[in-house]
């Protein structure tokens, strides 16, 4: 399976405006050695020095094997990546995050439990979808509480618009899964209005048979912060 299969999308074609905050973070001298010893292998920036687009992406060559393809947008520290990807070894999990001390805290766990199938891309979601991932490639997409973005006049700044999810479902194999999940039930009912919206997409039950898991662990932030909320599960399969 080649990701760089197809012609890439237009540049710029979606709306340029990041899902993500500035953070700074400073890694630990141990999570630092790791990512010396380990990212050139199982990570990689969603652009170069320049600032321009890295199109060139060969999973197979990447993971050393052709086998279904998940991308997991804003994988943060990396819990829910690691215990699905430990609890599917058939399926190639490609994690992207902006934030080096999530990916750092990532690669770390990898390193120590020795899992085999995941890689990292450092960049936004959209710039991996629109440049290094092409048509009918993914098995799955997973987006787990995405930033909300609350205030109406942010509303334009949440990842789960229109044209992010047209491009989601073109990069989705047919039968393929977008799994989205937020404790905001405004957003939720933003991304079910989207995603029901999205003539390649029709909604799906948590229960139906499908190629991916949607058994996503407990976090130890849900625990904390989210005692008693409710948590939206909002599944769509490619059509067929």
């Amino acid at each position: 399976m080649n990701a760089s299969a197809g012609p890439p999308a237009e540049p710029h074609r979606l709306p340029r405006v990041t899902s993500f905050r500035t953070r700074r973070s400073t890694l630990s001298g141990g999570q630092q050695g790791t990512w010396d010893r380990l990212w050139p292998k199982l990570g990689m920036q969603a652009r170069d020095e320049d600032s321009q687009p890295i199109t060139d992406l060969d999973t197979e060559a990447w993971f050393g094997r052709s086998a279904p393809l998940v991308l997991e947008i804003g994988s943060g520290t990396g819990t829910s990546t690691l215990e699905m990807a430990k609890a599917e070894p058939h399926i190639d999990v490609i994690a992207v995050e902006v934030y080096r001390k999530g990916l750092a805290q990532l690669l770390s766990a990898i390193d120590r439990e020795g899992v085999t199938n995941i890689r990292m891309i450092r960049g936004d979601g959209v710039d991996v979808l629109e440049h290094m991932i092409g048509s009918n490639t993914l098995t799955g997409v997973r987006v787990f509480f995405p930033d909300p973005w609350p205030k109406a006049r942010h509303h334009k700044r949440r990842l789960l618009q229109p044209a992010t999810v047209a491009l989601i479902a073109d990069r989705l194999r047919e039968g393929g899964v977008l799994h989205a999940a937020t404790d905001h039930m405004g957003y939720a009912e933003h991304i079910a209005e989207v995603g029901d919206a999205e003539p390649l997409l029709r909604r799906v039950s948590t229960s139906d048979d499908l190629p991916i898991s949607l058994e996503r662990p407990v976090t130890k932030y849900q625990r904390k912060a989210l005692a008693g909320t409710e948590v939206a599960e909002l599944v769509w399969e490619k059509r067929l």
